[in-house]
């Protein structure tokens, strides 16, 4: 069978992985992480820390940072009925427009429960904070949160980061409070993510002031990285797959930026598969952006032709998961995954606060 084909297998992203080499938690010093360096032209692997990123990149390139907050969107309480529940926000930019509109912060979420409440049911979160459920749908339940605005404050002292469920903590309702700041980029702003993005959880605030003295550009985007992000593909053919759709905003002034590094014939750099899906879901085929705000659906896998990225930094991915197809598409699934073996026999660290690779 021909590679083409090969790549449309969902069994052709798997690659086994010790669980001791899934990290639980980040570096002390975040730029002392491991950078894995992946040439595509020379066809090369090399080892770095993260820290010598400075080193690696040119002069004149452009870095593109997704700048999303992740809201701490997990909340704990029960069912008018006793019954404890997980209640995990999945759409809070939805929740904040519907409560400038109506005064009620109102979204899809999960609710984990030993029986899922029902429309109509009532819900009591900690705090004397209640809730109402409006809806149900494929599992994914529409809350309306009753106590007006002081539930953004409740939400803001009071709810969880929702880690990735490879992360463990003992006590589920503390999450680890280093987590409240650990899983957050230096440069995130906008609120509005239920996971980071976590290529970017490798800069520290003094790493970023060498690039901008080295004279590397950088330009902030927006994706709310949405729970789907943690969606395994079910589907035997990958092309069968429906992607989650995550909301962005890339203004006038980062889209200026972009245009004039690709009319300069200087790289663009995205840091993340999130900046990576949303420069290319808004570009045209000569890698041009437009200013917009909206959805992104875009699902790339091999065969992908990349207009707008011309290099990424990006982390070691779950897998058969849709990320690991994007990095595949963007070199080769075969040489990746023999990154991926490297990076195992080098005892790299995999996932959201593992290690990182530089693919150009």
């Amino acid at each position: 069978m021909s590679e083409l084909c090969e790549t449309f297998r969902l069994s052709d992203y798997d690659y086994d992985l010790p669980k001791e080499k899934i990290a639980q938690t980040p570096c002390k010093n975040r730029s002392e992480s491991r950078l894995l360096h992946v040439d595509r032209k020379a066809g090369t692997i090399f080892h770095y820390h993260f820290a010598d990123i400075t080193k690696l990149l040119r002069r004149d390139d452009l870095l593109v940072i997704n700048n999303t907050r992740v809201v701490p969107a997990r909340l704990f309480g029960k069912k008018k009925t006793g019954g404890k529940i997980e209640v995990l926000i999945i759409d809070y930019a939805a929740g904040i427009e519907h409560l400038e509109r109506t005064g009620f912060f109102q979204c899809n979420c999960l609710i984990k429960a030993s029986q899922s409440p029902k429309k109509g049911a009532r819900l009591l979160l900690e705090k004397k904070i209640e809730a109402r459920v409006e809806s149900v749908k494929a599992g994914v339940s529409e809350i309306k949160f009753l106590n007006g605005e002081k539930f953004l404050e409740f939400l803001k002292n009071f709810g969880k980061i929702p880690l990735p469920p490879y992360i463990k903590r003992r006590d589920n309702n503390a999450c680890g409070q280093d987590d409240r700041e650990n899983y957050q980029t230096v440069y995130a702003s906008r609120e509005g993510a239920v996971a980071a993005p976590t290529a970017g959880l490798h800069f520290t605030k003094a790493l970023m002031g060498e690039l901008l003295n080295k004279g590397i550009e950088i330009a902030p985007i927006t994706l709310h990285v949405g729970y789907g992000t943690f969606v395994p593909v079910k589907v035997n053919d990958i092309r069968d797959h429906q992607i989650h759709s995550e909301t962005f905003d890339l203004s006038r002034e980062t889209a200026d930026t972009i245009n004039r590094a690709k009319d300069e014939n200087r790289r663009v750099i995205a840091v993340g598969t999130t900046s990576v899906r949303t420069l290319e879901f808004l570009c045209d085929e000569k890698g041009r952006v437009k200013p917009a705000t909206g959805l992104c659906d875009l699902f790339i896998y091999p065969g992908y032709h990349f207009k707008c990225v011309d290099a990424m930094i990006t982390n070691f991915h779950l897998p058969e998961s849709t990320l690991l197809m994007l990095v595949s598409a963007f070199y080769n699934r075969r040489k990746i995954l023999d990154a991926y073996r490297e990076a195992k026999l080098k005892d790299y660290r995999f996932f959201s606060y593992g290690d990182a690779m530089l693919i150009e």
